[in-house]
């Protein structure tokens, strides 16, 4: 009869929990709705691609007034009345073209308009002459006198500028008066486009619905700071505006990690171990605040220096306050 086998384990190192292998790290939440959406918007196309939208674009016009040339000549020849109905709503609806394209126009100039004046501001605060900034003041005012929501600020600046005798102080004085309440209204609309672009990309699990989301909140958000800062914008100036505002974003590497996303971040790693969207959310969110801001830096007419600059953190500490709570509470309460 066979004997059983004895193996001596005590060479062998015991095992325990500790020395399994850590799970791995799939990484934190990088946002990549709103990168996917800068990607997007400052996306150009070939020099090819844009000759064959231009030869299209030009043919397509072409056959359009043929063919509405044709539909009122040949009313006209079989019914005066309706010929001269068609030919008048034809007008109608070229006046309407024409003033589309003025107003693309005026937001065109409107925008370089803040451009202007924040260039001017610029070099007066470094030429430290009193006679220059006061020019600038009156330019800045000028843009804002139609604002009733700045006429207390007016009329404070007008009631105290002759008591400043300092260049840099005439300006502190006109940012203080003139764009504190601005930027009050301009972070509000930041914080609610970060509200919106988290909560969609946590609750909502279709496929590129996030990047669509992304794209058009901040859109929105651009379109709506510049109206606020006296830029308002047609649509290809609002898509130009998105553009400038990604291109500075991307050329300055400031769509990656920050110092001022950190704590954003770091919230979107802890959400992203209850659930990988509640911290992409967080992520999303924080640099679609950080869009807003860049978007405030381009459309203020005068930088940042007498007022601070919006923090991203702030932003999100107020945008997200008791969206995710709830949420996480839940999924962390014990069964």
């Amino acid at each position: 009869m066979a004997k059983p086998v004895l193996i001596d384990l005590d060479d062998t190192p015991t095992l325990t929990p500790s020395d399994a292998p850590p799970v791995p790290d799939l990484g934190l939440p990088d946002g990549r709705a709103v990168k996917a959406a800068a990607a997007l918007a400052v996306a150009r196309p070939s020099r090819i691609t844009r000759f064959a939208v231009w030869a299209l674009g030009a043919l397509f016009s072409l056959m359009i007034s043929v063919a509405v040339y044709d539909f009122v000549t040949g009313l006209l020849a079989r019914n005066s009345w309706l010929g001269w109905l068609a030919f008048g709503l034809t007008g109608l609806a070229v006046l309407a073209l024409l003033g589309l394209a003025i107003r693309e126009g005026m937001g065109f100039y409107r925008l370089g308009r803040l451009d202007g004046l924040r260039a001017e501001v610029a070099v007066a605060r470094k030429a430290g002459d009193l006679k220059t900034a006061g020019k600038a003041t009156d330019h800045l005012l000028g843009l804002y006198k139609s604002r009733p929501d700045l006429r207390w600020g007016a009329a404070n600046l007008a009631e105290r500028r002759a008591e400043v005798l300092d260049a840099d102080a005439l300006l502190n004085l006109t940012e203080a008066q003139l764009l504190a309440p601005l930027d009050l209204a301009a972070r509000a609309e930041i914080e609610a486009a970060a509200r919106r672009v988290a909560t969609v990309t946590a609750l909502v699990p279709l496929a590129l619905a996030d990047v669509a989301v992304a794209l058009f909140a901040n859109l929105s958000m651009i379109r709506k700071i510049a109206v606020i800062y006296g830029g308002r914008s047609g649509t290809l100036g609002s898509f130009k505006l998105l553009r400038r505002v990604f291109s500075h974003l991307l050329a300055t590497g400031a769509l990656a990690l920050g110092d001022d996303l950190i704590g954003s971040v770091a919230g979107g790693g802890v959400l992203s171990k209850l659930s990988r969207r509640f911290g992409e959310g967080v992520v999303n969110g924080a640099l679609t605040a950080r869009v807003g801001v860049a978007a405030m830096e381009l459309c203020r007419p005068m930088a940042f220096h007498a007022l601070p600059r919006p923090k991203v953190s702030n932003l999100m500490s107020r945008a997200l306050s008791g969206v995710f709570d709830g949420v996480s509470s839940a999924m962390t309460k014990p069964r």
